[in-house]
């Protein structure tokens, strides 16, 4: 009865709405019903007066406009059978007098949910300009890797959370990062913001891959300083970032992430970078400074990043998702979108809404 567009007296898309060959046709249509029935019928319980609650049902339906059409139609409608039936006068026009107030109030209603869905309409708009700056769109190709990945923020209506990715292409090769802030949503999007903004500049500037994580400890520092002055509480990132060129092996520097899993020649497990550094924001507590590790990334091999979302999700019963077991059951014959079917079998697993952000990524080789 309806079709995908709510359209505002100024003519703005919000969403489904009623179309107007279908608001026409259900007004006749009901009116004509209900009056053929106390017409024809002759029952002593007269049925009219519940077209009163027709403007209301548009309301939550329609425009404005059509919730006002609706209210006249229903005082005139109302009006036209009490007259053939016959009636009081007096009678009639205080069934008048109360249509009218109700359909005006049916008319106010609709206006003010108008109001709310163009405004959560704006908001969604914001969210979704705010999502492309923060989280980078995929499958994307460089020169050195091919990277798939998923991104799902667990309240969906922000579009953006507290995991977070990029992927930066400088003359040292490609630099990857996954990384997730303390807390969730909204309350940690500033944190992100100032870890992704470091990253970003780090990864072009910085020789060595410590320097890059070395500018988004000081950038965590500085929001973290920045949000003790305004009574927020301060937040640590855990982050891996990779330093992948044309050499087989990879640099990673882990602060205190989870450590990557490899799929090649059948077989699935978790890359061994040694004990994990601190999370960013608290490097001055670590008893060393943060180093970097190496590991065997050959062709035809294929990455897999993700968060916590991802390897502390449960199912009803409170057994957390076998991650490395999945992995080793797909080792064989990978999916072609191995981030997507992870995500399809995460949500199957634990049979209900994510309860954290979740951010996964693949990485394989360019073919030459």
């Amino acid at each position: 009865m309806g079709d995908e567009r709510l359209v505002t007296d100024g003519g703005r898309r919000e969403g489904p709405n009623l179309s107007t060959p279908a608001f026409v046709a259900g007004l006749v249509v009901i009116t004509a019903v209900v009056a053929a029935l106390d017409i024809f019928t002759g029952t002593a319980v007269r049925l009219f007066p519940l077209l009163i609650f027709l403007p209301a049902i548009v309301a939550g339906l329609g425009t404005v406009r059509q919730t006002l059409v609706a209210s006249v139609w229903v005082i005139l409608a109302a009006a036209g059978i009490t007259t053939y039936l016959g009636g009081e006068l007096d009678d009639n026009l205080l069934a008048a007098g109360f249509t009218a107030v109700f359909g005006a109030l049916s008319v106010l209603g609709c206006a003010y949910r108008v109001r709310r869905e163009e405004e959560v309409r704006r908001l969604r708009s914001a969210a979704a300009a705010l999502q492309r700056l923060i989280v980078r769109p995929l499958p994307l190709r460089t020169a050195d890797v091919v990277i798939d990945g998923l991104y799902q923020p667990v309240e969906e209506d922000t579009m953006v959370g507290g995991d977070m990715y990029e992927v930066a292409v400088s003359h040292h090769g490609t630099r990857v990062l996954i990384a997730d802030v303390q807390g969730k949503g909204l309350p940690a999007i500033g944190t992100a913001l100032a870890v992704l903004g470091s990253f970003r500049e780090a990864a072009y500037r910085e020789e060595t891959l410590a320097g890059v994580v070395e500018a988004m400890e000081n950038a965590v520092v500085r929001q973290n300083t920045f949000a003790a002055t305004t009574g927020e509480p301060e937040r640590l990132v855990t982050a891996l970032v990779l330093d992948i060129s044309r050499r087989l092996d990879v640099e990673a520097v882990n602060c205190g992430h989870i450590a990557p899993y490899m799929i090649h020649r059948g077989d699935a497990r978790q890359v061994n970078l040694g004990e994990p550094s601190v999370p960013l924001g608290v490097g001055t507590l670590a008893p060393w400074p943060r180093g970097g590790a190496r590991f065997a990334f050959p062709p035809g091999a294929a990455l897999v990043l993700c968060t916590d979302g991802v390897t502390e999700a449960r199912d009803p019963r409170g057994v957390f998702y076998p991650l490395e077991d999945r992995l080793e059951g797909w080792a064989p014959d990978p999916p072609e979108r191995l981030a997507q079917a992870l995500g399809e079998d995460l949500r199957a697993f634990t049979r209900t809404a994510p309860r954290d952000d979740i951010a996964i990524l693949t990485l394989r080789r360019t073919e030459p």
